[in-house]
């Protein structure tokens, strides 16, 4: 049952959030939502494990489609895609929980990241785009009449990036990327209460993935035999995502340089502190005061193990 239908619209050269106006929901179904670089890929394998109970890797972007993404293929041909998949299905979005609808017998997940991380993570993932990937969002761009323009090239190099990620400069006059995230991650935050809305956080996943995985499975009923747990948690870490990336990532040779070997970057934080001035750090600060509240910048900067429970955590 819709508990509720979107309030908002977003349209960019990545997403359009009408094209959830054609999914159907099915009992179970998990949707795996976040601002980007914050540990979708991560979650969706995740997930991918738990509901297939085996460690043998599978061409993940295959079995979790993104229903708002514009660049892979039509929304036409993707939803019968989706309606034809027999296991449990999960899916991917990086909209805001306030564009999406919301149903009752759908589970979903958010997955938190500090912004300055997920700052340095967009970098790389920026500087790794083919031509013909940025060529796709320059077509999307033009075609649609809220956009009208080619899609923004970012600069190169971190403190560049970062002032771009935050103020817009280096030609992007639509809303900041670190709008983009604020919002997002405040539509998750004012939800949290809701009892099929799980938050996770990367940083939690880099301390104790097996418990992490187990606070997942638990939340989508989803049970293991004891002896089969090590191998998914084996299968779902870093170094094993990263050997067995063309199984599970190999279409994104089709739109970056080294597919899965530069996408799966590092898997690591705190990159920013080599590289930001402290001016950088303050001016990040005072905007995550201006839209932030103190609970949720705390969440976000520390996650569940050392700031507690969202769900129990005040504003």
């Amino acid at each position: 049952m819709l508990s509720r239908a979107p309030l908002n619209v977003v349209r960019n050269w990545v997403c359009d959030s009408r094209q959830w106006d054609g999914y159907k929901p099915r009992e179970g179904d998990v949707i795996i939502a976040t601002a980007p670089k914050a540990g979708t890929t991560w979650t969706q394998h995740i997930v991918n494990l738990l509901v297939f109970q085996s460690p043998a890797p599978r061409p993940l972007f295959d079995m979790s489609l993104w229903i708002d993404c514009r660049f892979t293929m039509p929304i036409e041909a993707m939803l019968p895609i989706i309606e034809a998949q027999q296991h449990r299905r999960f899916l991917k979005s990086h909209l805001p929980l306030d564009a999406l609808p919301i149903y009752d017998e759908v589970r979903y997940i958010h997955v938190a990241r500090a912004g300055l991380d997920a700052c340095m993570s967009f970098l790389n993932h920026f500087n790794n785009y083919l031509p013909e990937a940025l060529e796709r969002f320059d077509a999307i761009g033009m075609a649609d009449e809220t956009i009208g323009r080619p899609f923004p090239r970012a600069p190169r190099t971190p403190r560049e990036f970062f002032r771009y990620w935050m103020t817009g400069e280096g030609g992007s006059a639509e809303t900041t990327r670190a709008d983009s995230y604020f919002d997002i991650e405040c539509s998750f935050w004012r939800e949290r209460a809701r009892p099929n809305l799980l938050l996770v956080h990367y940083n939690d996943l880099k301390a104790n993935l097996s418990n992490e995985m187990k606070r997942i499975a638990d939340f989508l009923d989803i049970e293991t035999p004891d002896a089969l747990w090590p191998e998914l948690v084996e299968a779902a870490s870093f170094a094993a995502m990263k050997r067995d990336g063309d199984a599970l990532l190999g279409g994104l040779k089709r739109g970056f340089n080294d597919g899965h070997q530069t996408f799966l970057h590092s898997g690591t934080n705190n990159r920013w502190q080599s590289v930001l001035t402290e001016e950088d750090v303050k001016l990040y600060e005072a905007a995550a005061e201006a839209k932030l509240t103190p609970g949720l910048i705390r969440w976000l900067e520390s996650g569940r193990l050392v700031a507690g429970d969202p769900k129990s955590l005040p504003d």
